[in-house]
């Protein structure tokens, strides 16, 4: 999918014209499978939609360990950079499990256009209303559910990821390990 297709699937734009404006504003990026968008702990200053692959978002705890905390497949954006950053650091790392192919704006330059054209905040804004969202229903998950129902929630929400991502990050997304998952799959098969 291109750009303005992407865009377009949005009920913010009041006309062509405002669309075709903001669309020219994002720059392409394309990722090699298995190369990093963002660095945890390194400055990050743009916002970024996936037209076309597969990304994930992971924290990297003191000892090196790494926890799965989001799921990217295009078409989509990114969660927003307010909501994945502290004082210009990234507070994840990014990176393709697939090659991919991106635009990218300077944030600075989203919040300028927001400011000035009511549909582009009201298309940012909702973006970040469903980042958000998407974050609390996990956290929500995390809290609420016991393994079995963590797995059922997964497959709800996220259709088709269990055959496009690895089982280590979807059970560290969900909170529990490798083997546990192993078995959650195998069970739910015999039912």
């Amino acid at each position: 999918m291109d750009l303005r297709m992407f865009l377009a699937q949005s009920a913010a734009w009041p006309d062509t014209n405002c669309l075709d404006a903001f669309a020219a504003d994002w720059r392409g990026k394309h990722l090699k499978q298995g190369a990093t968008l963002v660095q945890q702990g390194q400055p990050g200053h743009d916002e970024y939609i996936v037209l076309k692959g597969c990304l994930t978002s992971t924290i990297c705890d003191p000892e090196g360990k790494e926890v799965c905390v989001g799921f990217y497949t295009g078409p989509c954006v990114v969660t927003p950079n307010i909501a994945r950053t502290r004082d210009g650091l990234s507070l994840v790392s990014i990176a393709a499990t697939s090659d991919a192919r991106l635009v990218r704006m300077d944030s600075s330059l989203l919040s300028d256009r927001m400011i000035a054209t009511e549909p582009v905040r009201n298309w940012a804004n909702a973006a970040l209303q469903a980042a958000l969202s998407a974050k609390s229903d996990r956290e929500w998950c995390l809290a609420a559910l016991a393994g079995a129902e963590r797995l059922e929630w997964f497959r709800d929400r996220y259709p088709g990821y269990e055959e496009t991502f690895t089982h280590g990050l979807i059970a560290s997304f969900l909170g529990i390990t490798p083997v546990t998952l192993s078995r959650l799959r195998a069970s739910s098969k015999g039912r």
